[in-house]
Order: C-alpha cells, then sequence, then structure tokens
C-alpha cells in the first residue's frame, strides 16, 4: 500500500487538511472533560457520543486497511481512537455508578462484541472487493448517525431560541470537516467516503443558519412563578413594617433563591 497518493496532489491537499480540521473537531469536547476533571463529576454529561464515536473511527481504521491509498484516512481516526478512549476513560472514572455501568456496557456491546462481530463476518464471510462494499455500507450508516447526533441540539435551539448549547466555532469546524473529506472522497471516487459528508454537510449549513437566526434573540426572563408574602409587625413599633418575600426562581436562574425586600413605613 502506497503511503500516499501522489497521483493527484488534490488528494493529498484535501486529506492533510481534512486531518487538521477533524483534530481540532476532535479536540471540541476537551473543555468539557477538564470541567469534569476539575469538579471530580460527569454532572450529567452522557457517554453514549464518545462510545459511538470510538466505533466509527475504528471501522474507518478496518476499511481503510483493505483499500491503497487511504493512509490519510487511517491517520485521522487512529488519532480520533486515541482521543475518544482518553475522553471514555475519564467519564468512567467519575460517572456515578449506574452512569459507569452503562458506559461499560455500551462498550462491550459497540466496540468489543460489536466490532468483533462485524471484524469475523467480513473477513470469513465476505470475500473480495464486497469486503469492501459490505464495510463501507456499515462505516456509512454509523457516520451518518453520528452527524445526526446534532439533531437534538438544533431542536433545543429552536424551542428555547437561544445558541447557548450550540456554538458557532463547533458548528464551523464540523462544516469545514465535512467540506475537506467530500472532496478528498470524491477526488478518490470513494463513495463510502464522500456520502456522508454530503449529510455532514447539510447539517453544518442548517446549524449556521439557526446560529444566524437566533444568535439575538435573547431568552425572555419569565415571572416568578410564586410570591409568599410573610408580613411581620413589631409590636413596639407600629411604623415599621418589614416584607419577606419568597420567590421561585426555578425558571430565571435554575436555582432556587429567596429574596428579601424590606419597607419602611
Amino acid at each position: 500500500m502506497a503511503l500516499f497518493n501522489m497521483e493527484n496532489p488534490l488528494v493529498l491537499t484535501f486529506g492533510i487538511l481534512g486531518n487538521l480540521v477533524a483534530f481540532l473537531v476532535y479536540l471540541a469536547p476537551a473543555p468539557t472533560f477538564y470541567r469534569i476533571l476539575k469538579k471530580k463529576s460527569t454532572e450529567g454529561f452522557q457517554s453514549v457520543p464518545y462510545v459511538v464515536g470510538l466505533l466509527s473511527c475504528m471501522l474507518w481504521i478496518y476499511y481503510a486497511t483493505l483499500k491503497s491509498n487511504e493512509t490519510l484516512l487511517i491517520t485521522i481516526n487512529s488519532i480520533g481512537s486515541f482521543m475518544e478512549a482518553i475522553y471514555i476513560f475519564i467519564y468512567i472514572s467519575y460517572a456515578p455508578k449506574n452512569a459507569k455501568i452503562l458506559a461499560l456496557e455500551l462498550i462491550m456491546l459497540l466496540n468489543v462484541f460489536g466490532f468483533g462481530l462485524i471484524l469475523v463476518l467480513t473477513h470469513f464471510l465476505v470475500k473480495g472487493s464486497q469486503r469492501v462494499h459490505v464495510l463501507g455500507w456499515i462505516s456509512v450508516i454509523l457516520s451518518v448517525s453520528v452527524y445526526a447526533a446534532p439533531l437534538s441540539i438544533m431542536k433545543k435551539v429552536i424551542q428555547t431560541k437561544s445558541v447557548e448549547f450550540m456554538p458557532i466555532s463547533l458548528s464551523f469546524a464540523l462544516l469545514l470537516n465535512a467540506v475537506m473529506w467530500f472532496f478528498y472522497g470524491l477526488l478518490l471516487k470513494d463513495f463510502y467516503i464522500t456520502v456522508p459528508n454530503i449529510v455532514g454537510f447539510i447539517f453544518g449549513v442548517l446549524q449556521i443558519i439557526l446560529y444566524l437566526i437566533y444568535k439575538k434573540c435573547k431568552v425572555q426572563e419569565k415571572l416568578p412563578s410564586t410570591i409568599k408574602p410573610n408580613i411581620v409587625i413589631s409590636p413596639e413599633d407600629n411604623q415599621n413594617l418589614e416584607i419577606n418575600i419568597t420567590v421561585n426562581a426555578d425558571e430565571i436562574n435554575g436555582d432556587s433563591e429567596e429574596r428579601m425586600v424590606g419597607l419602611s413605613n
């Protein structure tokens, strides 16, 4: 297998650019996991995206080893596998018991049993070029599901009219990543690399459109849902009137708080 495809310089160019952009995308969760390390808590984050991401990288490495001139596909997915494994290790280290068990079960189901089954079936039951086609379709389906993951975030943006949970930098990086790998696959005439990145491009454009629509929108603060006045009149001096008001501010700040308002009469 040739180390790099030198017949078409554009393939090498888009492959290298794709590696650089994809590396930045893999770095995107780093602040989240730094926060987990600092607080020693996963704070409700889920392990599913990282377990599925690891499986996707593993499949693309396997796919690339069956073809020639796919060194750049191997390099970035090797880096991706390493980084996803680190994220998963940190998650398991600080997740509560139930979340930790779920994460370990997912790893055994997808990354051990699932990948092992694909490896055995494609190696022994599928021969020649058909092996590449079968594995290619499996990789396409999984990659499309990974690209479709932001749908839940996009739904939240529409419902809340806030882009707080959809950083434009990550959306742009995902869009750029899809563009680079689309042209890489197109120039190599590799259908299985091209197709999922068309989906990635579409979702990337939709995310940026949503950002442009809602970036200036501010979530209107709701009025307090409950107000419980507690009026206390001093028997010694009825000229002083103190009113304690308890406000349930769950809808505003996410935490219940009490506010005291003192009035003098």
